[in-house]
């Protein structure tokens, strides 16, 4: 009878044993598949950062070309003969205004739009978005 009755206990528990482990690979099946579906959408968002990083790269530099133009037309107009007539008293005052407040500092060459830098730096920087696999393994 004792030994029967371990019999029964030694089957129940190994009973138990292949439920939780099959509960097991179902949970681990569930979180395989969400690891999958994130590393997409992991993927996604690298190849999405790598394009506005090619858009804001390219509008930073049609932003500097423009920038030389607009210096390139103050200074000639600050070179032509103020006694020609050309500019008025009003447009002259413009232009002052523009050249001490405006173009002295966004003239400079090289430099980054501060607002795109601070609100948006940690999310356009690559190094913020690494992916080592070397954590799976643990």
């Amino acid at each position: 009878i004792q030994i029967a009755q371990c019999f029964e206990a030694t089957r129940q528990r190994c009973r138990r044993l292949e439920q939780d482990g099959r509960r097991a690979r179902e949970q681990l099946a569930r979180v395989e598949a969400e690891r999958a579906a994130l590393e997409v959408k992991l993927k996604h968002a690298r190849n999405q950062v790598e394009v506005e990083m090619k858009k804001r790269h390219r509008a930073e530099a049609e932003l500097e070309k423009q920038e030389r133009k607009l210096q390139l037309v103050f200074e000639s107009l600050m070179r032509e003969p103020w006694g020609s007539g050309v500019l008025s008293g009003e447009q002259r005052s413009v232009l002052s205004a523009l050249a001490g407040r405006r173009l002295g500092a966004a003239l400079t060459p090289g430099r980054r739009s501060s607002a795109v830098d601070e609100s948006c730096q940690s999310l356009l920087s690559h190094s913020d978005i690494s992916y080592d696999r070397t954590e799976d393994d643990v």
